[in-house]
């Protein structure tokens, strides 16, 4: 959120050696995604989804020396976060990207039995500029392709409702109050492990996995009362578990992060070792529902412009002039468009 004085048209600014950093205040978030109470919440999946069903033992490869799957070989440290030792059914987040389908690959590599899953979710129809290219269409293109190569099932799921209800219209309202919620956060905990979660729940898949990069230790079977922990990833400079650290025990018991033990350049290295269609396909950058579109665009569409005026915190000098000041958060520095910084929004 923005910090103002006398009226909220009045933005204050000081001048910073260091960025401040700022963490999303805890109010705007669910905490706990409940079992659902009647059918209703899978209403939008498909009728063709899987049952459950067992699967039969397999062998499992030793971790101490290299193995090869479907002519790739890996080392057993590029399988350590799918849980090789354990034959599982797992749920896998398919978006279509290379992290997404890297991790889908190690766990089928690791013996696991998945189904993909391409969420559909919210779109801005009107923005003419970016939704004439059909970039859903695109993604879930590459999200097949990438199951065929191993023949795992593909199930698209809509949750434009849902999406448009717990992300995209409460972003909007935060924002017009001047409170400025990080939409990744929201997309992790409400959409991906939130009503997509409840929307499998019965179908007995053991966990859901994802590209983020993160990792989550979970106790040992005679330990199941203990927290699940998210930890680090080894790549520092991808880490996602900030988008992550608002999901509830119940949500991260039921993760798994295959790119946890891994860096980018990794994971790009272990794409073109599989051959994925996507292999060369460049990393998706902005907020989740946007794509291509300029998030200030976005609220400027919604929310509108109201000219104010900003100050410098210390002396309360005139500064300049802002175009409202639902387009800036704690912390900010580019986009102020003003001499003399480098400055920070306070």
């Amino acid at each position: 959120m923005a910090k103002f004085i006398v009226s909220p048209n009045l933005l204050r600014l000081k001048p910073r050696l260091t960025p401040i950093v700022s963490l999303p205040s805890s109010h705007f978030l669910h905490y706990h995604f409940p079992k659902p109470t009647s059918s209703s919440s899978t209403a939008s999946l498909p009728q063709t989804l899987p049952t459950s069903y067992s699967l039969p033992p397999k062998p499992v490869s030793p971790l101490n020396t290299a193995a090869t799957f479907n002519n790739v070989i890996l080392d057993p440290r590029h399988l350590s976060c799918c849980m090789p030792d354990k034959r599982l059914k797992v749920a896998v987040l398919l978006s279509g990207g290379v992290d997404s389908s890297v991790a889908l690959r190690l766990l089928h590599a690791a013996g696991h039995s998945c189904t993909a899953f391409y969420l559909k979710i919210w779109f801005q129809e009107d923005f003419e500029n970016y939704w004439t290219e059909c970039p859903w269409e695109e993604d879930l293109k590459y999200a097949r392709a990438v199951c065929d190569q191993v023949d795992v099932p593909l199930q698209v799921v809509h949750l434009t409702d849902e999406y448009w209800k717990n992300v995209v219209s409460y972003i909007i309202e935060e924002y017009r109050c001047g409170r400025t919620p990080n939409p990744d956060v929201l997309c992790n905990t409400r959409i991906k492990f939130g009503a997509f979660m409840d929307a499998i729940y019965n179908m007995d898949y053991d966990y859901i996995a994802s590209g983020h990069y993160a990792n989550v230790v979970h106790p040992s079977a005679d330990q199941s009362n203990k927290a699940s922990i998210l930890e680090l990833s080894q790549d520092m400079v991808k880490d996602q578990t900030y988008f992550l650290s608002h999901l509830s025990q119940f949500q991260l018991k039921q993760l798994i992060f295959p790119l946890g033990c891994l860096s980018k350049d990794e994971v790009r290295q272990l794409a073109a070792k599989f051959d994925l269609p996507n292999k060369g396909r460049k990393d998706s950058q902005g907020i989740c529902f946007l794509g291509k579109i300029r998030f200030s665009d976005f609220v400027a569409r919604h929310i509108g412009e109201m000219e104010g005026i900003i100050l410098e915190a210390e002396t309360g000098d005139f500064l300049g002039k802002h175009r409202g000041f639902w387009f800036y958060t704690i912390g900010q520095r580019q986009g102020l468009r003003l001499p003399g910084g480098p400055w920070y929004a306070i």
